[in-house]
């Protein structure tokens, strides 16, 4: 094939895996390059062609293969969209244990492939913890069957791991068996400001402690990620007076006992008042307006779009670090951009965002490397939840010492010896 030809191929409704066996097998030994793609809802460029790489599009691989109502598991194929699942498991009674934004068009494969994080990660934790097993076709075409129903199975290495959070680049995710939580029909949103950024943190480690098992989402945003969802999203309003706050914390606790639950959220939210930790909330009465203090937060990304060209950064720090780095971007842009900071302040994941009218190579240089470089000074990580892809893969080192990319490298060659799978990712493209 010619430099810049891409061939789409989607894998039909029956027979898949040996479909996809079968594409690998023909590729790997013509040495033709192959991308996985899923939802294509990525900001790292992970699941896109570079020059002429074979697409294999996951989309047709959707069906439900089992679901246990005794134990959660369910067992479903790559190619199922986030949503889809979820709507399943709420009329099974249960939840997925992961939560996106991207959901209504994301796919499973792909959130195993990134180990997409999501919003109610202080809960239910990764999908390390929460996915018990995989089926993978490897680059020669071989099916690897590690699709486990079993909670505890302690025979050997736990090779699934090598997969979550690789990005295609060690195999093709065709089925997963995930653990599901029952679904808890005691939900309370609260949405709150703070006047500073100590008091987000406070207010954090009060919640942890006050409301512990009940906690499911601590979310925040700055003055200026409010500020865009009210300016470009029709349909939004501030639950608050229109007094100017410098952060807003979205709190929701999950649990059986409705009157218990509401009423130790309550209590906590008095006591975090009494100590100054919150200068105004608002309790949602009801599922709408639940849903609507959820859409402040989930539609910054899309606001931010609206409002021009935006430089994303999806970064893991000390909490109590997160912030600053906000702050000093914004000293160091000046009036050049507008520089917002939200996330999930519960696991320690910022998303910093810096908007301006257009792209601009003389602020990028601004923004790249201090980013980078800010983030390995202060032992973070450069990737949160959105892996590395294309645009970071040369990065890399920022996060991991040289030795450790030398042993991803090694792996990568011994599971891929010649390189179709997913190239110029992950790992540094020399």
């Amino acid at each position: 094939m010619k430099s810049g030809w891409r061939l789409q191929i989607q894998t039909g409704c029956t027979n898949t895996k040996a479909q996809v066996s079968q594409i690998l097998k023909y590729c790997n030994s013509r040495c033709l390059a192959v991308v996985p793609q899923g939802g294509n809802t990525g900001l790292v460029g992970g699941s896109v062609p570079v020059f002429d790489e074979v697409i294999v599009n996951m989309s047709l691989m959707n069906n439900i293969i089992s679901f246990d109502k005794v134990s959660g598991i369910l067992v479903c194929e790559g190619g199922c969209i986030l949503e889809n699942l979820i709507t399943f498991l709420d009329n099974q009674g249960f939840i997925m244990p992961l939560d996106l934004g991207a959901k209504g068009s994301c796919q499973i494969g792909g959130n195993v492939s990134t180990n997409a994080g999501g919003l109610r990660l202080v809960r239910y934790g990764s999908l390390h913890g929460n996915v018990l097993g995989l089926e993978v076709v490897l680059a020669d075409g071989n099916v690897i069957d590690m699709l486990g129903t079993l909670r505890k199975d302690n025979t050997g290495y736990d090779l699934k791991h090598l997969f979550i959070g690789s990005e295609g680049s060690l195999g093709i995710v065709t089925k997963v068996s995930i653990l599901t939580p029952p679904k808890l029909f005691s939900v309370n949103v609260a949405f709150l400001a703070c006047s500073d950024y100590f008091s987000c943190q406070k207010l954090l480690m009060e919640a942890k402690r006050k409301l512990g098992e009940i906690l499911s989402a601590f979310e925040f945003l700055d003055s200026k990620s409010l500020d865009l969802v009210l300016n470009h999203l029709d349909g939004v309003r501030n639950p608050l007076p229109p007094t100017v706050h410098k952060f807003y914390i979205l709190i929701e606790t999950t649990g059986s006992d409705e009157t218990y639950d509401r009423q130790k959220l309550e209590g906590f939210l008095l006591h975090a008042m009494e100590a100054g930790l919150i200068s105004d909330g608002a309790l949602a009465q009801d599922i709408n307006q639940a849903s609507s203090f959820w859409h402040i937060r989930e539609g910054i990304p899309e606001a931010l779009m609206k409002a021009g060209a935006v430089y994303k950064y999806d970064l893991s720090l000390p909490v109590e670090k997160m912030y600053d780095l906000v702050e000093e971007m914004r000293t160091r842009l000046s009036d050049s951009a507008n520089v917002v900071g939200y996330g999930h302040l519960g696991d320690g994941n910022l998303h910093l965002n810096i908007s301006t009218a257009q792209y601009d190579d003389g602020i990028l240089t601004q923004i790249e490397p201090f980013v980078y470089e800010w983030t390995s000074k202060h032992h973070g990580s450069i990737s949160a939840e959105h892996g590395l892809g294309l645009m970071k893969a040369n990065e890399i080192f920022y996060s991991k010492p040289t030795a450790t990319v030398s042993l991803m490298a090694s792996i990568k060659k011994m599971l891929d010896p010649k390189g179709i799978l997913n190239p110029y990712k992950v790992l540094p493209h020399s």
